[in-house]
């Protein structure tokens, strides 16, 4: 079974989307990180929820 941790980011209103779009191209770049959810709040509040996979080594001797 795969097993994920999450990252959950929350961005201003003031925020444009250009900013954000940035900010999430960065993580998943350099941090392995996926988008997995974005929303939209009244207000104009967004939070992203990033995700990756977590890689479990087993001894072998």
């Amino acid at each position: 079974m795969i097993e994920y941790e999450f990252q959950e980011l929350t961005f201003g209103r003031d925020a444009t989307r250009a900013e954000v779009r940035q900010l999430l191209t960065e993580k998943a770049e350099y941090g392995n990180w996926e988008l997995h959810r974005v929303r939209l709040y009244w207000g104009g509040v967004r939070k992203a929820w990033l995700r990756r996979k977590i890689i479990r080594v087993q001894r072998t001797a």
